[in-house]
């Protein structure tokens, strides 16, 4: 077969697949309720356990949908009508976590952290102690892909414990490649996608846990239908099936995807990510850019750069130009700077990055900026 048209995706995933992962999902039609598609899932369901838990003693509960999907299941499933959670809150996507608390009138209380710095556990700790209502559950993302910061999940877990709370984290793009292991973290719930480090097609999230939660679970009255754990759970340990209909050639992609992660490992894919992160990172220095996460905190997977400080530069103008050559790039997230996110996951190396760079010194010249700063000197403190 021909090969698919590669473009080169910097945006915080969806991220770029290979050839054969796209070509993955072009088999006979089949209806998901076979058997033989039950056993396809099953065994994607334990090898993503295996990923970051002992499958003896932990599940992975598949779902269709994007990543908040799983998300939001975990959030309006475990939770109790008593309990109360902690929602760290240093980037767009611990927000959400709090959005989600919100709209199902959950007991939630928000830590506000910095988006560009690792959180001071000391003062999580006296957050805690100082809550009115005793705290069940505390949500954190991992990689808070907002900025690129690393949240110490170990240390935060390690806190949890010693105060009997459930830790809940989305992993979404720190899974598969950033390593965890659930245990000795202190993990009770963890979700992620299919479409990020484990470089495969949107379409699927799924959430890791410890089967005795997810039993506990069993007389929780359901807050909504589609996205209920432990409803979902409960059905495929029994008929090896979602309950609703599953994106089905997505899933034959994720099976591919992981026999591929498997065959890299996930040390040396990370050990990728990094290698391109160095890249970037030495290359935007020398265009005079800086960026926002200081080094010993950043998951350098997605990176969040200022934008250049320039009159003729525009967001929009230079993610077109990008896209005429065959590259996607994100815009920031973040409300008190302006900045742009380029991402080092996915099917991509080091001389992409390369390629980005050349198309990047390229364009800030186009727009005077690299010229300006050959002419003042006027280099942009750079971490």
């Amino acid at each position: 077969m021909r090969a698919v048209k590669r473009m080169i995706l910097l945006n915080p995933g969806p991220a770029t697949t290979s050839d054969s992962v796209k070509l993955s999902q072009v088999v006979p039609d089949i209806c998901p309720r076979e058997p033989e598609f039950g056993d396809l899932m099953a065994d994607i369901s334990t090898e993503l356990t295996c990923l970051v838990a002992d499958p003896e003693h932990y599940a992975t509960v598949l779902f269709g949908g994007s990543g908040t999907a799983a998300v939001e299941s975990m959030i309006s499933s475990v939770l109790g009508e008593q309990d109360t959670i902690v929602v760290i809150n240093n980037g767009a996507y611990g927000k959400r976590i709090g959005e989600i608390a919100e709209a199902y009138g959950l007991h939630y209380l928000e830590f506000k952290s910095p988006s560009d710095d690792a959180i001071d556990l000391d003062v999580l700790e006296k957050f805690i102690q100082a809550s009115d209502r005793t705290i069940s559950h505390l949500a954190v993302v991992h990689h808070e892909t907002t900025t690129g910061l690393l949240n110490d999940i170990k240390a935060i877990g390690e806190l949890c414990s010693r105060y009997r709370i459930d830790m809940i984290v989305d992993a979404m793009s720190s899974f598969a490649a950033v390593p965890i292991r659930m245990q000795e973290m202190h993990i009770r719930y963890l979700a992620a996608s299919s479409n990020k480090n484990l470089q495969g097609m949107a379409g699927v999230s799924f959430i890791v846990a410890e089967k005795n939660k997810l039993e506990s679970l069993k007389h929780r009255k359901p807050r909504n239908v589609y996205l209920n754990l432990y409803a979902q759970y409960k059905y495929f340990s029994e008929f090896r099936q979602m309950r609703f209909t599953p994106p089905v050639q997505t899933l034959y992609a994720l099976k591919q995807a992981i026999e591929e992660l498997k065959q890299e490992g996930v040390k040396e894919r990370y050990a990728r990510y990094v290698n391109s992160w160095t890249t970037l990172i030495n290359g935007i220095t020398r265009l005079g850019l800086t960026y926002l996460v200081p080094e010993q905190y950043h998951a350098k997977i997605v990176t969040s750069i200022l934008e250049p400080d320039c009159a003729a530069f525009h967001f929009q103008e230079m993610h077109d130009y990008f896209y005429s050559e065959g590259i996607t790039i994100y815009p920031g997230k973040l409300d008190r700077l302006n900045t742009f996110r380029i991402a080092t996951m996915g099917d991509i190396a080091y001389t992409d990055i390369e390629t980005f760079l050349e198309r990047l010194e390229h364009y800030l010249t186009s727009i005077g900026f690299a010229k300006r700063e050959e002419e003042t000197g006027d280099v942009s403190d750079k971490r």
